[in-house]
C-alpha cells in the first residue's frame, strides 16, 4: 500500500446559501453546514484510502463566524493523518459575500473516517507522509487529538495517553 501526501486528498467543495437552507434569522442552519462538512469530508478520506468509509466521530467543530443567505460557502477538507483503519480528516469553512468581496473563514472541524471493504468490515488505509510545515503540524497534533477522542469515548484509559502526557508534563516544566 503506497503512502500518500495530504495534498492527495485535497476536497474542496462549494455551495451557495439559499433560503431553504436558513433560519428565521436568514443564516444557514448549523445542521446543513454539517451535512455539507460531512460530504466533504467523505470524499476526502475517500479519495486517500481508495475506499468506502463511514463517518466515525465528528469532533471540535467551531463556529466561529455565522453564513448569511446568499453568501458562498467553501469547504476544504484534507486528510491530516492515516491510522492503522481510520483517517482524521481536517475541515476549515470560508464564508463569502460575492457582492461586496469579503471573505471570511467561519468553521474549522475534525472529522474520523473508517475505511471498509467490499464485506463492510474496517480495512488498514495507506499511511500520510506530511509536506509542507503545516502538514507536520497537523500530522503531529493528529495523535494527541485521537488520543483525547479515544479516552473520552471510553476506548483508553488517560493513564495509556502517552502523547497528552508528553504535552501537559512539557507544559507543567515551561510553567
Amino acid at each position: 500500500m503506497q503512502a500518500k501526501n495530504p495534498k492527495d486528498s485535497l476536497v474542496i467543495m462549494n455551495e451557495l446559501v439559499l433560503p431553504n437552507d436558513t433560519n428565521m434569522m436568514h443564516n444557514l442552519m448549523g445542521g446543513r453546514l454539517l451535512y455539507w462538512m460531512d460530504i466533504a469530508a467523505a470524499l476526502s478520506a475517500q479519495k486517500h484510502s481508495n475506499r468506502l468509509v463511514v463517518t466515525a466521530s465528528v469532533d471540535n467543530v467551531s463556529f466561529q463566524k455565522g453564513i448569511s443567505l446568499g453568501d458562498a460557502v467553501t469547504i476544504e477538507a484534507r486528510v491530516t493523518r492515516a491510522f492503522n483503519k481510520s483517517m482524521e480528516v481536517r475541515l476549515d469553512v470560508w464564508a463569502q459575500n460575492i457582492p461586496s468581496g469579503t471573505k471570511a473563514k467561519s468553521n474549522e472541524a475534525y472529522y474520523t473516517f473508517v475505511a471498509l471493504d467490499d464485506a463492510g468490515k474496517p480495512v488498514a488505509v495507506p499511511e500520510i507522509i506530511p509536506e509542507t510545515e503545516d502538514d507536520i503540524v497537523m500530522y503531529n497534533g493528529a495523535l494527541r487529538r485521537r488520543q483525547l477522542r479515544l479516552i473520552l469515548s471510553g476506548r483508553m484509559e488517560p493513564s495509556d495517553a502517552t502523547e497528552l502526557k508528553a504535552l501537559f508534563m512539557a507544559a507543567k516544566h515551561e510553567g
